[in-house]
């Protein structure tokens, strides 16, 4: 029998927890929701996020959901606590997940402006572990610029080199990419960061606790993932939420609109 599992997001970061789960699962069913009509989160307010936050249980709660994985960095920081009261299912979460594989003592994040200001990462991190220290940048114009199709690669590199530099003068060891966009630039932001600092994609970390929970056995890796049983839904315009899905996903699918504010 497959598990049922829902993933939202505000537009496309989501994709880079999509990849990950499939690439280890094919026993899954995937309902994926993105918030396209409100994208970004990330420079919204943290009252805002938490009234999105219920807005999505509303819209999640009547599928019959195994779990949910919380695919949006900024939800996860500033409205966790919905999420999970309010489905009362097993709730994944990237922040939590990815700082239990935390290895050196000066960790750099590069997120969105509302995961800085909330402080998520660097309180959950510091607490977790002795003498270590999380040095936070902002990038808030990283996921227009992602969102984008076609992608102007000189401007998102040109962003990467001035986020970066400024992470990089705290002589961080380890860079988190704290937002679920990110990962999809991971080539070029490789290029303005020093090899030997490890880059790391919390979406990996996320499935592997969710495999944890629900399977006893290690889940090997396939080479292409299926989405066979994936169904997309949005709140945004549909032809571009199906040109994204098939410039990132190389898939046609179809997407369903949807109203978060009224549920339906």
């Amino acid at each position: 029998m497959k598990l049922k599992v829902g993933i939202f997001d505000s537009g496309i970061g989501g994709f880079t927890v999509l990849k990950s789960l499939l690439s280890k699962n094919k026993d899954v069913e995937v309902l994926y929701l993105a918030d396209m009509d409100r994208s970004p989160y990330g420079d919204k307010n943290e009252d805002d996020i938490r009234i999105i936050a219920a807005e999505i249980c509303n819209w999640f709660k009547d599928k019959k959901l195994d779990a949910l994985l919380v695919a949006c960095n900024t939800t996860n920081s500033c409205a966790l606590d919905i999420l999970e009261k309010r489905l009362n299912i097993p709730c994944f979460d990237l922040i939590n997940s990815v700082s239990s594989i935390i290895s050196e003592k000066r960790i750099g994040i590069l997120a969105t402006s509302a995961t800085v200001k909330s402080s998520f990462y660097k309180n959950i991190i510091e607490s977790k572990y002795k003498g270590i220290r999380v040095f936070q940048q902002s990038c808030p114009e990283f996921v227009n610029e992602i969102e984008k199709i076609p992608l102007d690669f000189e401007k998102i590199n040109s962003l990467s080199k001035e986020y970066s530099k400024k992470l990089l003068s705290h002589n961080i060891k380890e860079i988190i990419l704290g937002c679920s966009h990110y990962p999809l630039i991971y080539q070029i932001l490789r290029k303005q960061i020093p090899s030997e600092i490890k880059m790391i994609d919390p979406s990996m970390s996320l499935i592997n606790k969710f495999n944890k929970y629900f399977y006893k056995e290690e889940k090997y890796c396939y080479k292409e993932p299926s989405y066979e049983d994936v169904r997309f839904f949005t709140t945004g315009n549909i032809e571009e939420f199906a040109k994204k899905v098939s410039n990132w996903l190389e898939i046609n699918k179809k997407i369903s609109l949807v109203n978060l504010r009224t549920g339906s």
